[in-house]
């Protein structure tokens, strides 16, 4: 689910500039992967800033890479809960693939956009380090446009909730944790 992202840093750089105000310069990308470099926004000292982070975790207690968490438990799961209560982020991207069985040799690949080519912010924690930092982004049931494609997408904050998102308390953020955001996605063959 949601293993790849597509980043083009020049578009990303002017809309989230113009969008939120913040300085954004992440490195174009178009198809990211777990363990590379991702550009997100952290809430620092009050003031939202760029921070890279490195796409995956990896606990002492797990065989594989974790990329994803799902939204729904990740406040009761162990190894999210107390990134979550301190350290919530957000990856702005282009969009996401997905690749859906359509019988014959290969899966089809999918890119999952916003129709306007406006951002798409990802919700996700991340995990300080003194060498830099990890990042797991967040799933959620998928809207009904997307469960055609994959059983889960990931957790998409509103533009309008960012501010809500980095300064409410856990215990607050239930509404967006369980119902996926609504916005319309574009969908392509890629």
């Amino acid at each position: 689910m949601c293993g790849r992202l597509s980043i083009d840093g020049l578009i990303l750089a002017q809309s989230v500039k113009q969008q939120l105000g913040v300085p954004f310069n992440p490195q174009t990308n178009l198809d990211l992967r777990p363990t590379e470099q991702v550009s997100t926004l952290v809430l620092s000292d009050g003031q939202l800033q760029q921070q890279d982070c490195t796409w995956g975790i990896k606990p002492a207690w797990s065989k594989s890479l974790l990329i994803n968490a799902q939204s729904e438990t990740v406040t009761e799961k162990k190894t999210f809960a107390a990134a979550f209560a301190k350290h919530r982020c957000l990856v702005p991207c282009s969009g996401w693939y997905e690749w859906r069985d359509e019988g014959g040799k290969r899966k089809q690949k999918y890119l999952f956009s916003n129709p306007d080519d406006q951002p798409l912010y990802m919700a996700g924690i991340f995990y300080p380090f003194d060498d830099g930092a990890q990042l797991v982004t967040l799933t959620t049931s998928p809207t009904e446009q997307c469960l055609a494609y994959h059983s889960r997408m990931p957790l998409l904050i509103d533009p309008a909730d960012i501010g809500f998102w980095f300064q409410s308390a856990p215990t607050m953020l239930d509404a967006l944790l369980r119902h996926p955001n609504g916005m319309p996605i574009s969908i392509q063959a890629s």
